[in-house]
């Protein structure tokens, strides 16, 4: 038998152990800024509905509650601009990166066909193309790529690693490409509550996609906005057709979210004060850090949305991540998005503030 892994590149994070052990040995413990996971309290609302919906001994159903999907459509009309979404423009996914893992795999691709991803992305894009067989192709402008043979187009704004956002021209302008060569975008918007000097604004928004969800599906993950890395908790909004078939796989996959976290998510979506909350302890973070990095050398680029710091000392990301570990910090080096980020770092500030009081100190 075959093993799947071979097609597989490198997990990535096992490389970072040896800087981690280095950074952990300072002497006031290590300060981890490498993986952008919450690490502030889940908003006890959203732990209060979690509780009261324990009791759920049946199975949850793929489509989700009318309860969730009331929420879901709500929220998108509400706060993307996507005024036409309805129920059957929604499904609920089991943590945003099993979808785009497994997207590929379950729109049918496979050898002969493209998946085409930014230059420098989240490295999980390329493992959705290789675990199907697709030919994976990195982009700096997709409208620049050969359509031929691209069956999904993703997007990334605002962008994991860089913080890059696509503004609302840019994203008209893609959207009509795609449409032309019939290709499907699938866009990553997970961090689009997190914009800090700019405003993203989502494909499903009514004056990029022109009211119409035709060939265009968004991807959002209540992990950052609302602290649920653990709930495993997001939704894929757009194209009616593509997400019936997708429900059906899914239905057939038992990809279920359990009924406990729609419940919480109905919570989640309905609040807007515990995202504010969580927005200040970020910008917060962000500030002292950009500050700290700027006084230390470093040069900002993009980072102008998400929950990272995109920073260089114009020198081989390796030798960076060395000489932060040593101060006992530990990033990201830029070359696990691509080989474009090989003169940067990743740097999340997404560590409590006690932690990122420790950075900045060792900063300065």
């Amino acid at each position: 038998m075959a093993a799947v892994s071979d097609r597989l590149p490198t997990f990535p994070w096992d490389k970072l152990e040896p800087y981690k052990k280095t950074a952990a040995a300072h002497e006031d413990g290590l300060v981890d800024l490498s993986v952008g996971t919450p690490v502030d309290p889940v908003p006890q609302l959203i732990q209060d509905a979690l509780i009261g919906a324990a009791d759920s001994p049946g199975y949850p159903t793929v489509w989700g509650t009318p309860q969730l999907r009331d929420a879901i459509t709500g929220w998108l009309r509400d706060r993307l601009g996507a005024s036409a979404a309805g129920h059957r423009n929604v499904l609920p996914v089991v943590g945003s990166k099993e979808l785009v893992a497994w997207l590929p795999t379950q729109l049918g691709l496979g050898a002969g066909d493209k998946v085409a991803y930014p230059r420098l992305a989240y490295p999980t894009y390329e493992v959705g193309a290789r675990l199907c067989g697709a030919e994976a192709v990195v982009y700096d402008d997709p409208t620049e790529l050969d359509p031929a043979g691209l069956k999904l187009l993703w997007l990334n704004s605002p962008s994991n690693p860089t913080g890059k956002v696509l503004g609302k021209e840019e994203l008209i302008r893609i959207v009509a490409w795609a449409r032309e060569h019939g290709i499907l975008v699938f866009s990553d918007e997970c961090y689009l509550e997190l914009g800090w000097e700019a405003d993203p604004v989502s494909v499903l928004h009514d004056d990029v996609c022109g009211g119409s969800y035709e060939g265009l599906v968004a991807v959002h993950s209540l992990s950052k906005r609302s602290n649920l890395a653990g709930y495993r908790a997001a939704f894929i909004a757009g194209d009616e057709n593509v997400l019936a078939e997708l429900l059906e796989i899914r239905k057939h996959g038992g990809m279920m979210t359990p009924a406990p976290v729609q419940a919480a998510v109905v919570a989640a979506l309905g609040d807007d004060a515990h995202v504010a909350e969580q927005r200040g302890r970020y910008a917060a973070r962000r500030e002292a850090l950009r500050t700290a990095l700027e006084a230390h050398g470093f040069r900002v680029e993009h980072s102008e949305a998400s929950l990272y710091l995109w920073v260089t000392r114009d020198e081989p990301c390796w030798d960076t991540v060395a000489h932060l570990a040593s101060l006992g910090i530990l990033v990201a080096p830029g070359d696990f998005y691509g080989e474009a980020g090989a003169n940067f770092v990743r740097v999340a500030f997404t560590a409590t503030d006690e932690r990122v009081e420790a950075a900045v100190k060792r900063l300065g």
